[in-house]
């Protein structure tokens, strides 16, 4: 039963870190690949290149490209400040500004489907909504922009003085808020309320971004107005991305014809690697750098292989001690059952019938042991959110912290082959530590295990 137990233990917890790690590197993974989309052409700097739409229509003539390539847009990114008040207190911090077109980003994936307001999910735009233009409108006024100023009763016996030359409002550009931009998390919220975000920008609302011309490299800011957030469920963009119009933000930073990068989604992601040479060969004079998503996040993934595989190894260690376990156990097991041992062996029983016996049984704890635990393994990671509210209600606490991936729930992904391959070495080291004393029983001289009987 404690060999068993250990075994059951061991396997059970590698199944469940290796889902739950699985789920993370999963997410982690199509975040970054739909926010990078296939293949990304892009400057070596912040100023960016010209003539982003003669490149693209490179790329479609090309014979080779324009059956590969699915939809290709421009963006424009630099670094800003980010002005606002939150409860009359003002609050400035750094973002990324990212110049795009709303249809052509939503094309190559990874934009409007993160989009909190359902209505922006098939045609994503910078736009307000009604409630939002009315909480804009409301907002402005309570400042006094849209109303006069008091004027003095007129006097009959004189002509009324000309009519003033129409003046129309400054209306700000929309914009799109990373979603963590725009909340916080109550951490003194209750464990089991489905929302704890606090709101510190409504749509409708306005904010200052002040970033660097292109040109004069000297301060430019202009005044926007909240339309929508972006939910990657990342905090690394949620609490960085500020999605503007191309063309304004080229403006405005007096950029005009300037991109930094050109985004293209391929229609079969394996010829990426032919795709990404071709496009070096036909921009081998550009001052652009081509990869693919993999590529420009090589270090991301592979800090996640390398986390993935040392937790693996360290883990299996728990097996690894089960293992010593059953050696010790069939050890003792040897030296009480020597009479029996020596008894088989003089009514004619075999060096090989006496270790088999020994590998058997040890093969059978193993095998008992990882059926249990894949059992135990697979249930816990179907249940663990269940399982971290109930521990959530019962402490008080989060046992999973939201705020650093705004994940609703903890993602898992049970890899069947993964599940086989603990399954497969749990059984083999219970075999492996059943071989030492299935020797020493297999060579018990039958005379020797009797004399003292």
């Amino acid at each position: 039963m404690v060999c068993i137990v250990s075994v059951m233990l061991g396997v059970a917890t590698l199944i469940v870190v290796n889902s739950v790690m699985g789920g993370f590197s999963t997410k982690l993974k199509e975040r970054l690949h739909g926010l990078l989309s296939d293949v990304v052409l892009e400057a070596y700097d912040y100023d960016g290149f010209t003539d982003a739409p003669s490149k693209m229509a490179l790329i479609r003539n090309d014979p080779f490209l324009s059956t590969e390539v699915d939809a290709m847009t421009a963006t424009l990114e630099i670094f800003a400040m980010l002005q606002f008040n939150f409860r009359e207190v003002p609050f400035t911090r750094p973002v990324r500004i990212i110049g795009i077109e709303p249809e052509g980003r939503k094309a190559v994936g990874g934009f409007a489907e993160h989009l909190v307001n359902p209505k922006n999910h098939e045609k994503p735009t910078f736009n307000l909504d009604e409630n939002a233009r009315e909480r804009f409108m409301i907002r402005r006024a309570s400042r006094g922009i849209d109303f006069p100023g008091p004027r003095e009763a007129p006097n009959l016996n004189e002509p009324p003085p000309p009519d003033p030359p129409p003046s129309k409002p400054h209306e700000p550009q929309g914009v799109i808020l990373g979603y963590a931009i725009a909340h916080y998390r109550d951490r003194n919220a209750p464990a089991d309320l489905p929302n704890k975000d606090v709101r510190t920008l409504e749509p409708g609302d306005e904010v200052v971004i002040t970033t660097v011309s292109g040109a004069k490299m000297s301060p430019v800011f202009d005044r926007f107005v909240v339309s929508d957030y972006f939910k990657s469920e990342m905090s690394e963009y949620d609490s960085n991305y500020v999605f503007m119009p191309i063309e304004h933000l080229q403006k405005l930073r007096t950029m005009e014809d300037r991109v930094t990068s050109i985004q293209i989604k391929l229609k079969d992601y394996n010829k990426a690697p032919k795709v990404v040479a071709r496009l070096r060969e036909l921009f081998a004079n550009a001052p652009l750098e081509v990869q693919t998503w993999e590529q420009k996040q090589g270090a991301v993934l592979a800090a996640i292989r390398v986390e993935k595989g040392i937790l693996n190894i360290l883990l299996f260690l728990i097996i690894a001690v089960a293992g010593f376990g059953i050696l010790a156990i069939f050890s003792m097991i040897v030296v009480e059952k020597t009479r029996d041992i020596g008894i088989l062996k003089a009514l004619g029983a075999s060096n090989g019938g006496i270790l088999t016996i020994f590998i058997g049984y040890g093969f059978l704890l193993g095998l008992v042991g990882a059926g249990l635990g894949t059992i135990i393994g697979l249930e816990i990671t179907v249940h663990i959110n269940d399982i971290e509210k109930f521990i959530a209600n019962v402490t008080g606490q989060d046992i999973f912290p939201r705020d650093v991936y705004y994940f609703d729930k903890i993602p898992t992904d049970i890899n069947l082959f993964s599940v086989f391959l603990v399954n497969l070495g749990s059984i083999g080291i219970a075999v492996l530590f059943s071989i030492l004393p299935a020797l020493r029983a297999s060579m018990l001289h039958p005379v020797r295990a009797l004399r003292y009987e």
